[in-house]
């Protein structure tokens, strides 16, 4: 959590405009109704964020969404009215490099505080990031042995050197070398691993699937809003405290609800629910990486469909913000179920008299159906 005092003001007309264009915070619903309260105004990025600040601020700020139901939040471009509505802020609640939009309006016209939920709660890493990771260190370790040999070792080099026969060889392992990091590369391509897209974070954005997260997340807001509001530091508390035992009880029903299941593997259109699995012993098989966007390639395809018949699986899991036709082929095919599984990254039209207990209680049913959970 940090609060930003400098910013890069833009010219005096731009700014001019974005003042008028964004006069009144809204209700939170992205419509930009004028504010209901006269304490701090709140700009949050997207749901899973607003839904944190509504609760923790209650009726003592003013709450912007600005990642409007049924918008992808990853695909988020700023009106000028919202962009106003980040420099008017006295707090931004974001998630800094998954919305690069939100990004530029806090590093170029916020003035307010700002909670970045990446710098509160710790991001479980990308399992695809990681395994890139490891092939580098290992190559970095090899061209590190490779140094140390020729340093200590020349006139062993220089003798090998003249074996011909040797250097065949050596040439013939460097091409099998180059082989394998070819095959791995296209390995990665077809499971749909390199094209995942969430800006330039670095682990897995959907930390709210984990309730435990937002309550962590809950208490970082109240804390920050204190020093903004201390007049109000103890309500914020309390409020903060009030949606924490919310999310404790939520959390209670996942664990005994997904306790005795018959399967711990959920295929689903792509990886959003890895801290939904991590913290409730689930295995996610993602038809795509974590980009929601990304193709599967025929083989990926083949592996999911192997997957399913060797695990016995009975349902495929879509979401209601990402096409459905690939997870409805691979159905089609096996004869399988499909049903939503909503990684709840915003609303939509038909989930605005949602809300996130509603939701996340709407997954839990789902996996208690595929699962057969008792």
């Amino acid at each position: 959590m940090t609060s930003r005092s400098a910013f890069r003001w833009l010219p005096a007309l731009a700014v001019s405009g974005l003042i008028l264009a964004s006069c009144g915070s809204d209700d939170g619903s992205g419509d930009g109704a004028a504010s209901s309260s006269d304490g701090p105004t709140i700009a949050a990025a997207f749901y899973p964020m607003a839904f944190v600040a509504e609760h923790v601020a209650g009726d003592l700020a003013d709450v912007e969404n600005l990642t409007q139901p049924g918008t992808e939040s990853h695909d988020l471009e700023l009106t000028a009215q919202q962009v106003g509505a980040v420099a008017d802020a006295d707090l931004v609640l974001y998630l800094e490099e998954f919305q690069p939009a939100v990004d530029e309006a806090v590093a170029q016209n916020g003035s307010g505080a700002v909670v970045d939920a990446a710098s509160v709660v710790e991001l479980r890493p990308d399992e695809h990031d990681h395994a890139g990771e490891e092939a580098d260190d290992e190559h970095d370790h090899d061209e590190e042995d490779a140094d140390a040999d020729e340093e200590t070792g020349d006139d062993h080099a220089e003798d090998e050197h003249d074996d011909d026969g040797h250097d065949e060889d050596a040439e013939d392992e460097h091409d099998h070398a180059d082989e394998e990091a070819a095959d791995e590369d296209e390995h990665a391509d077809e499971a749909g691993d390199d094209g995942h897209d969430h800006g330039g974070l670095e682990g897995d954005p959907h930390l709210w699937l984990d309730p435990t997260n937002l309550s962590t997340l809950a208490d970082a807001l109240a804390e920050e809003l204190a020093e903004i509001d201390p007049d109000n530091a103890d309500a914020y508390d309390a409020n903060a405290h009030e949606l924490i035992e919310q999310l404790e009880a939520l959390d209670e029903e996942f664990s005994e609800g997904l306790a005795q299941c018959e399967r711990s593997l959920i295929v689903v259109s792509h990886e959003a629910f890895g801290y939904l699995a991590d913290r409730y012993g689930l295995e996610q098989l993602g038809v795509a990486g974590l980009d929601p966007d990304s193709e599967p390639s025929p083989a990926r395809v083949a592996e999911v469909h192997d997957t399913i018949e060797r695990e016995g699986v009975t349902t495929v899991f879509y979401e209601r913000l990402s096409s459905p036709d690939v997870v409805q082929s691979i159905a089609d095919d096996l004869g399988l179920q499909t049903a939503v599984l909503d990684p709840i990254e915003g609303l939509t039209d038909d989930t605005a008299d949602e809300d996130y207990f509603s939701l996340m209680r709407q997954n839990l049913e789902a996996i208690q159906a595929a699962n057969g959970c008792s």
